[in-house]
């Protein structure tokens, strides 16, 4: 559902010349990735590089919207009644996005393709109007993700006629935790993985010192975030994880109205409240991310409640008469603490 994500920004510059800690960098998913990392001393950096570049493609070929061969779009384009067997990421992503779901009462729901595609946002782009309730209502016939059945056992999905997973909420988070996972296997204890303004580190950096990014302040030009005033708050990412997603750079006015690229499930239209911008900090970024979209469709009163519920690190930052305004959850400042 997060077609495009309100960057956070490493305020790392000096890790650019440090002789022990090694920056990479690619593309995947439309956007870029990003790797600090402390490599131990017999670590071939070439190999390093080609085995983030390999996770995060591996992602992308499973779970993208975008790519007419991928597992994902196999499924959407399934034959109705018919089972198709998911690689494990991708069953797992699904279980746990229909998890979601559920726990959320539809706020959260992967089978809002159909909306996002048809509201401009997905890979059938077409240009930016508002579309008539009758095409909304038609869309909305094919949204619900109580219609996805799993088989746990042979990891399978029934595809029963016109679902259509959206998993861009999640994807890159998951893409995050993959890079993470495999780091960890190649005896990498510290590093800050970064796909598409999404991160999670681990360990300290040779100093001693936490991974330290920035969450933009709402409305801030892009890449201005070298600028103290630019940057709402400073967050350590010490073995946890960070999402931030905003509206302010992705929508689209129709008939006098500003339209976010957030879609509610539930309405059929894109959320019409006063957030900028949504963080959370989560022990993994699967989490963060999509917790972040289910934050923004909630809104600030029953997205509070919920996070308050569930003991979800989130902060809103608003649209006030004045000004942004915050707001945060018990567990948010509590983590900014620790």
């Amino acid at each position: 559902m997060k077609a495009i994500l309100v960057l956070l920004f490493l305020l790392v510059a000096p890790l650019a010349t440090a002789n022990d800690v090694r920056r990479f960098e690619g593309e995947v998913m439309g956007t870029t990735w990003s790797v600090n990392a402390v490599l131990p001393a017999e670590a071939d950096p070439a190999r390093i590089r080609a085995g983030i570049q390999a996770e995060v493609d591996r992602v992308d070929l499973q779970m993208s919207t975008w790519k007419p061969a991928s597992d994902l779009s196999r499924f959407n384009s399934a034959p109705a009644g018919t089972w198709q067997v998911l690689p494990v990421e991708f069953y797992d992503v699904l279980s746990y996005a229909l998890q979601l779901a559920s726990s959320s009462g539809g706020a959260y729901d992967p089978t809002v393709g159909p909306l996002v595609n048809l509201w401009g946002f997905g890979p059938e782009r077409h240009s930016h109007e508002a579309p008539t309730p009758e095409a909304i209502a038609t869309a909305r016939a094919r949204v619900g993700w109580q219609h996805v059945q799993l088989d746990p056992k042979n990891h399978r999905a029934l595809q029963p006629g016109g679902v259509y997973v959206d998993l861009s909420s999640v994807a890159k988070g998951f893409s995050v935790d993959q890079v993470a996972r495999w780091l960890d296997a190649q005896g990498i204890d510290a590093y800050l993985v970064e796909v598409g303004g999404e991160l999670r580190g681990r360990g300290r950096k040779p100093d001693g010192t936490p991974w330290h990014v920035g969450i933009e302040r709402p409305g801030a030009a892009a890449g201005a975030v070298d600028d103290v005033d630019q940057v709402e708050r400073i967050v350590s990412l010490r073995d946890r994880a960070i999402a931030t997603s905003g509206d302010y750079r992705h929508f689209f006015e129709s008939g006098g109205k500003v339209f976010s690229h957030h879609i509610d499930p539930r309405t059929g239209y894109p959320v019409a409240h006063k957030i900028a911008s949504v963080s959370i900090i989560a022990a993994d970024c699967m989490h963060a991310d999509s917790l972040g979209t289910t934050m923004t469709v909630l809104g600030p009163d029953a997205g509070m409640a919920y996070a308050k519920t569930h003991g979800i690190a989130v902060l809103f930052v608003l649209y006030g008469e004045h000004g942004f305004e915050e707001r945060m959850s018990p567990a948010f400042a509590a983590a900014l603490k620790s």
